[in-house]
């Protein structure tokens, strides 16, 4: 399990991502997919999620996993949701891309397979954000939504977030047609920041980590509050589950940010 530097610079805050390793699953999910809606057996996902809860340094009061769509639409999590029925909840989390929450205990999760997972954290008003950001999310400034979302919900503002941009694809790696280089470029976003044309592929690369590190700057959050695990799960998809090297049909990496119940004591001198 990698983990960030947001777990010590910020006391009460937990922050990963699993890597492919540890688990119980064979074949294209080898081993360790935790996601439920790839088409793994389900005993070997829920084996996997029981394996994930106990490497946490605080089992969570719930394991928040969304169905996700490439979309932006963000849910908070809340005494509503937290209230609900399986099958209601089941429901409130079809075709969402990230989730918010200002609840202690509460694990909020992303899964991706090369996609860019981006978690979110307000330390004046203690709300966290886990964000799916592929690339139709990205040029959809989903992380800016999200954002915009946390200032409504709980007064977040940029200057009190610290961010993670965790393993995805990288710029060398993630080579796009013409239509996925104009729909960034119609969006306004920088291309000559974000994209090169690759003699040897004859195709735009886009940086997917940069196109979104721009939104959280965009907010207001610092650039040294802004940490990016810079690991491409392309290259090392032995390590990360890629899409692309093995198919859709394939397992996830789970992106996860989680308070504490408590805060740790304060040290005495």
């Amino acid at each position: 399990m990698l983990e960030y530097g947001l777990n010590r610079s910020c006391p009460g805050i937990f922050c990963f991502s699993t890597t492919r390793h540890g688990g119980t699953s064979t074949g294209a999910y080898a081993s360790l997919n935790c996601t439920p809606y790839t088409g793994d057996q389900p005993g070997h996902v829920l084996r996997n999620q029981e394996i994930l809860l106990q490497a946490l340094p605080q089992r969570p009061r719930e394991l928040i996993i969304p169905w996700q769509t490439h979309g932006t639409r963000t849910l908070p999590i809340d005494s509503t949701f937290l209230s609900a029925d399986d099958n209601r909840r089941h429901t409130l989390l079809q075709g969402i891309d990230a989730l918010t929450t200002r609840l202690p205990g509460i694990c909020l999760c992303i899964s991706t397979a090369d996609c860019i997972p981006i978690l979110l954290y307000d330390k004046k008003h203690r709300a966290i954000a886990a964000v799916h950001a592929g690339w139709r999310g990205t040029v959809g400034f989903i992380a800016g939504h999200t954002l915009d979302h946390m200032r409504a919900l709980y007064g977040t503002d940029g200057a009190d977030v610290s961010a993670v941009i965790g393993p995805g694809i990288s710029l060398a790696a993630f080579k796009v047609g013409e239509e996925v280089y104009e729909a960034f470029r119609l969006a306004g976003f920088p291309m000559e920041r974000i994209s090169l044309w690759n003699t040897h592929t004859r195709k735009h690369h886009i940086d997917l980590w940069e196109a979104n590190r721009l939104q959280l700057l965009d907010f207001g959050v610092p650039s040294s509050a802004i940490e990016t695990a810079g690991i491409c799960t392309y290259t090392h998809c032995d390590d990360f589950f890629s899409a692309r090297r093995l198919g859709v049909q394939s397992g996830r990496m789970l992106t996860g940010i989680m308070m504490a119940d408590a805060l740790p004591s304060p040290t005495k001198k």
